[in-house]
């Protein structure tokens, strides 16, 4: 029988979740330096913040790996 160690998923999906954070960002990073787009680019930043907020939550509460598989699937 093969036993996954919860901790180690969680550990994993936290990189695949800075790995879809910051590839979400690149764009933005962009934008951000340019004055007439600073301000979108801020707004649009922050909604990316929240979200992966929210997400780096869930995977800290995820109880077993089908709900990890369930997150990562989801970004």
């Amino acid at each position: 029988m093969i036993t996954v160690n919860v901790d180690k998923a969680k550990g994993i999906a936290h990189e695949v979740r800075r790995a879809k954070r910051t590839e979400e960002f690149a764009p933005l990073d962009v934008k951000a330096t340019i004055p007439s787009e600073a301000v979108a680019a801020e707004e649009a930043r922050a909604a990316i913040r929240a979200k992966y907020e929210t997400v780096q939550g869930n995977i800290d509460a995820a109880a077993d790996v089908a709900t990890l598989k369930t997150i990562v699937e989801g970004l």
